[in-house]
């Protein structure tokens, strides 16, 4: 894969044009269909001038064949506004709230993805993944170090390197510093899988009243997504290169290795993002050809067929626990498809598939489960794009809209 150039794009607000207003009337083609030629008119006319406003040994991993010194924080708040052009969603019953890393570039967004109104928060170069947490509290990997949020002041509290040394910050998927992160059901520690040069790759964590690094454990190479057990009892390194999950007790710093190579090691089927089921088993799908069912506690899993032959990255949960989404950037390796996104009842695995005219990277969803929000900033050889999709989950109906310096991450913020 190629490194992600370095590059950061200013924002500045957006005047809605006629022209503008006409491509988001095309782009939301329901809406073109309900307006009358007097109706279009008018609104073309209204739009013309107006302005968007953590010590004992644990057993060996068992596998089953599957079937088809810490440093102090430094303490540097800055923030500022800007809009980015978009449509109206088709509802906005629910105000929502995204936070969006712009991987090119050193901030972190709040966006509605109603009107693009976007504001911009400084946290670290390269920002990778977004935990939330209780009392109004984010966390963000970047290449310096763990930003620390208040998402309600929308302040940067802090900046806490790591333990390890990152070097010189870079941008790119194969730029040191942090990858996956998870905070701790009770919002005391922040997990942070940290990439370094030469392929190794190790877990750390964060005191989050102290905010420092209070230990680490080695984990497999390129730790993509860190993920907790419900129980806060251990953590999960989904290791990328390693094609491999490192399971960890964070209190006594130990680690035991799961492997998940339902396909074979080599090539693109490798592990990416995980989510943990209500019964406490990891999901991990590969290729669009097969849902990797983990059982952490014993190491052995099973493989579910899957059926959307796209390479896939990004999973969430949708708020009832019910259905997984998936996103597929098209092909890659044993995957030849084209992108989609899967939407996978996580009991009985039945499958909706919805094709995408655009790669995407990450995925989110609304508080009420309509909706769902898809990251364009795809690492994958730089094919992405600057802009997000929004997905009807009820119709398939999809809207896209610019959003700059490469969107990477996107959470729902929950607490306003």
């Amino acid at each position: 894969m190629l490194n992600l150039s370095t590059s950061t794009v200013s924002l500045a607000s957006t005047i809605l044009t006629p022209e503008v207003t006409i491509d988001m009337v095309f782009t939301h083609k329901s809406l073109f269909v309900r307006l009358t030629p007097l109706t279009l008119l008018l609104v073309l006319v209204g739009c013309g001038s107006q302005q968007p406003t953590p010590v004992n040994s644990i057993s060996p991993t068992k596998t089953s064949t599957p079937s088809p010194t810490a440093a102090p924080a430094t303490q540097i708040p800055a923030t500022s506004s800007s809009t980015a052009t978009a449509s109206p969603s088709p509802s906005a019953a629910t105000p929502t709230t995204l936070m969006v890393t712009h991987s090119k570039s050193d901030y972190l967004s709040f966006l509605d993805p109603a009107s693009g109104k976007m504001e911009k928060l400084v946290v670290g170069k390269a920002p990778f993944a977004i935990a939330e947490g209780p009392s109004h509290r984010a966390y963000v990997s970047t290449a310096e170090g763990v930003a620390v949020i208040d998402t309600k002041l929308r302040t940067r509290l802090a900046l806490v390197p790591y333990q390890a040394n990152v070097g010189k910050p870079r941008f790119g998927e194969y730029r040191s510093g942090g990858m996956g992160i998870a905070v701790s059901p009770d919002g005391k520690f922040v997990y942070v899988g940290v990439y370094l040069d030469g392929g190794k790759s190790q877990l750390e964590i964060l005191d989050t009243e102290k905010l420092t690094m209070t230990g680490s454990v080695p984990v497999g190479v390129r730790p993509f997504d860190v993920v907790t057990s419900l129980d806060g009892r251990e953590v999960y390194s989904i290791d990328h290169d390693g094609y491999t999950v490192t399971a960890v007790d964070p209190f006594n710093l130990k680690g035991r290795t799961l492997e998940a190579a339902p396909f074979g090691k080599g090539g693109f089927e490798k592990p990416h993002y995980a989510a943990v089921r209500a019964d406490g088993r990891l999901l991990l799908p590969y290729q669009g050809r097969g849902l990797v069912v983990l059982d952490p506690k014993s190491g052995s899993y099973t493989t579910e067929p899957l059926t959307g032959n796209t390479h896939q990255e990004g999973v969430t949960l949708t708020p009832d626990g019910k259905q997984l989404l998936i996103v597929g950037i098209g092909s890659a390796g044993s995957a030849t498809g084209k992108p989609n996104l899967t939407i996978l009842d996580v009991n009985t695995y039945t499958e909706k598939i919805f094709p995408l005219a655009r790669m995407h990277q990450m995925v989110a969803t609304s508080a009420d489960g309509r909706y769902a929000y898809l990251t364009g900033g795809v690492t994958y050889a730089d094919t992405g794009w600057n802009g997000m999709t929004v997905v009807d989950l009820s119709t398939g109906t999809t809207r896209e809209f610019e959003l700059p310096d490469y969107p990477l991450d996107v959470q729902l913020l929950t607490s306003n």
